[in-house]
């Protein structure tokens, strides 16, 4: 998923002008808008994950959670698409507006879920006996990939925000291409390094769907 987001990104800085000559105009919105979508559903599987885990740990129940990930990742694209789709019928700056608030919102949902989980299981990895076998490690990886995903949601959500309301600060047009290059270095390339740099060792496999506490 990191791939394809990085890669349209590159598509739509690499040819940036014809980007922006699209016809339809709904075209530019998709190569814009899609990478952003796919961003939130690969890095709130994370969000999912550490929710899983802090469930377990805490015996409560976890069948539901992926469930409603689905149902949250499937509602989310499906106003999207119609969003796509009246832009085709009818390009109308309400319909714009309406689009960036959602986008907006998408971004500080996948904040909240990365303070609120990523939060949870950052105190209770604290809990743990000072002793414990990877223990700070866990709290590191945790604590920093928490910061690094809640600040780059919470910087979209706002940018995205103020564009919304002013028009001349949005990024996406034709005469901002450095800007534009440095506000999703800081909402996506950059965070998905240092992400995939802190979580680089990847865990070993799971024999069963039981929780292990960490040794």
């Amino acid at each position: 998923m990191n791939v394809i987001v990085n890669g349209v990104r590159a598509i739509v800085f690499g040819f940036h002008k014809q980007v922006f000559l699209l016809h339809p105009k709904v075209l530019i919105f998709v190569l814009l808008d899609l990478p952003s979508l796919l961003f939130f559903s690969t890095y709130t599987l994370l969000a999912l994950f550490w929710a899983e885990i802090y469930h377990q740990a805490r015996s409560l129940p976890t069948d539901k959670l992926r469930i409603s990930y689905a149902a949250i990742n499937g509602v989310i694209y499906v106003i999207q698409v119609c969003i796509w789709l009246y832009l085709w019928i009818d390009d109308n700056s309400v319909v714009e507006f309406i689009g960036k608030v959602f986008i907006a919102a998408v971004s500080f949902i996948a904040a909240l879920g990365f303070l609120l989980y990523g939060g949870r299981l950052f105190f209770m990895l604290k809990r743990f006996p000072i002793e414990s076998k990877g223990r700070r490690k866990k709290l590191n990886e945790v604590g920093s990939v928490t910061a690094i995903c809640f600040t780059c949601f919470l910087i979209r959500c706002s940018v995205v925000v103020l564009s919304a309301f002013d028009s001349d600060a949005s990024l996406d047009v034709l005469d901002h291409p450095v800007l534009n290059l440095i506000y999703y270095m800081l909402v996506e390339i950059l965070p998905s390094a240092l992400v995939l740099y802190i979580l680089r060792k990847l865990p070993p496999k799971r024999i069963s769907a039981q929780y292990h506490p960490i040794l």
